[in-house]
């Protein structure tokens, strides 16, 4: 018997999720790291790195 998702749907094979829809689970996480942690002066600080490297 096939496997059925929980809207009564079968998973098509080999279908993949939305990238919108990976994003929207993965920013919560990465923020919440960030806040965690202190990142955000080394996410500034890679951000001016990056515009310096390309000139900006």
């Amino acid at each position: 018997m096939a496997r059925q998702s929980r809207f009564g749907r079968s998973p098509e094979p080999g279908s993949t999720r939305h990238p919108a829809v990976a994003i929207a689970m993965a920013l919560p996480c990465a923020i919440l790291l960030l806040l965690l942690f202190g990142g955000w002066e080394q996410l500034a600080t890679q951000t001016k790195a990056v515009a310096d490297l390309i000139g900006r």
